[in-house]
């Protein structure tokens, strides 16, 4: 029996990181189940072995191909380091990069990360078998970097927008939808992972099946990682109330534009309320670091607090971008240390002001305070204090009491610079 051997590189995702929280690497666990089921042994391994009774499992695999995925352009040493590793290992293995990067830069890939051979897009033939088998979920089910008790799931392939910053539409150049999905729910909490959820033909019929599904109560709940597409539900407001129906969580739109268009994404977040879901509830993906200056975002972060709404933030990075050593710890990093839109007047501080203004605000929505303290977060005074400052009826008198027991406090409603 042949056997292939599948690596998901060391990448660095914070344990608590709520970003990459649904990272996992399902594309290898599908190709794991198509290949089980062809007669290949398979074994799949994250990251590097650490201690010497994995390592001699490993050995004793004894792979004649590996197979290595990659996520992001800007990870790319990972996947390097990744197949240095397993190359010096299995010398003799055949070694395949395969994934985001993989696709996106197929030369830079080769170059770079010294593979045999570089595999770009999606299998079709994987995509196919696993709209009726799951995914290998038991070669992670126990690890402790990704306990699962959810489920990843595609209603289509592609998007059809083609945005100028997304490489969706690059990697998977045809929108390949399907016409259900019910058989495939296997857990109780669904990720859907399209680029472009509504953009399926068939998606009332699939919310149709979800809604039945959660009638019966086989899912808790459902979110949609790429949110949903405001255009079409402009276009079909009553699929807001299917989507409240079936159980979608944190409802996510996108202002990827000018702040112009506050109208547009007013009425969006209306039909999303208006099917049942909390403002608080709502996000608004919004990316920065991009052709949209600051003070421009900044206005948009504003109407977003006048909403009540939180904000996905997004920080924009080129799909060439080959690495990224952003740290927001780290005050006066450059250009040279991760990529900034300067064109647009973005610099260091300015990026690390608006992330800071959005994860302030975000704190404000969630919970209801008319401003941001760091000594309350922090704990420095009692729910005594919160329920004073709440009691009183101005926002002037608020500042007021929290200047007088030398509180700070900090108003999400204006432009907040460096």
């Amino acid at each position: 029996m042949e056997k292939i051997l599948l690596i998901e590189p060391d990448f660095p995702i914070p344990p608590k990181s709520k970003n990459h929280k649904n990272f996992l690497p399902i594309g290898l666990l599908k190709i794991a189940s198509y290949l089980r089921d062809h007669g290949y042994q398979v074994k799949l391994i994250r990251g590097i072995p650490k201690n010497s009774e994995n390592i001699k499992e490993l050995i004793e695999f004894n792979p004649s191909e590996i197979w290595v995925t990659s996520l992001f352009t800007y990870w790319a040493k990972y996947v390097r380091d990744a197949v240095k590793y397993y190359k010096k290992t299995f010398p003799h293995a055949k070694v395949i990069v395969g994934g985001i990067y993989a696709s996106l830069m197929p030369e830079d890939c080769k170059e770079y990360t010294n593979c045999d051979e570089v595999y770009q897009g999606v299998i079709p033939e994987v995509e196919e078998y696993t709209k009726t088998q799951l995914p290998a979920y038991d070669l992670i089910k126990n690890a402790n970097s990704h306990p699962i008790d959810y489920q990843i799931i595609h209603t289509s392939r592609g998007c059809q927008r083609k945005c100028s910053f997304c490489g969706t539409w690059r990697i998977e150049p045809e929108f390949v939808p399907k016409k259900s999905i019910k058989n495939e729910i296997q857990y109780e909490k669904v990720v859907i992972y399209d680029n472009n959820l509504l953009m399926n033909p068939y998606i009332e019929d699939i919310l149709k099946e979800l809604i039945e599904i959660k009638k019966a109560r086989k899912i808790e709940w459902i979110e949609s990682q790429s949110g949903f597409d405001g255009r079409i539900l402009l276009e079909k407001p009553y699929l807001a109330k299917m989507i409240k129906d079936a159980g979608f969580r944190y409802p996510r739109i996108a202002w990827d534009w000018k702040y112009e268009e506050y109208n547009t994404i007013k009425k969006q977040i209306d039909i999303l309320i208006n099917a049942g879901y909390k403002t608080k509830e709502i996000f608004i993906f919004m990316l920065y670091n991009w052709d949209i200056p600051f003070e421009e975002m900044e206005k948009k972060r504003i109407k977003c607090w006048e909403w009540k709404v939180q904000i996905a933030d997004c920080r924009y990075r080129p799909l060439n971008q080959t690495c990224d050593n952003y740290n927001s710890r780290i005050t006066s990093q450059t250009s040279k240390d991760y990529y900034i839109h300067e064109k647009t007047g973005w610099t260091d501080a300015l990026i690390k002001q608006f992330r800071k203004n959005v994860r302030k605000q975000n704190i404000c929505v969630r919970h209801g305070f008319p401003f941001y303290s760091k000594s309350f977060e922090h704990k420095q005074f009692g729910k005594e204090i919160m329920r004073k400052v709440r009691s009183l009826e101005t926002i002037s008198k608020k500042i007021r009491y929290m200047e007088s027991i030398n509180a700070d406090c900090w108003i999400p409603d204006r432009i907040a610079y460096p």
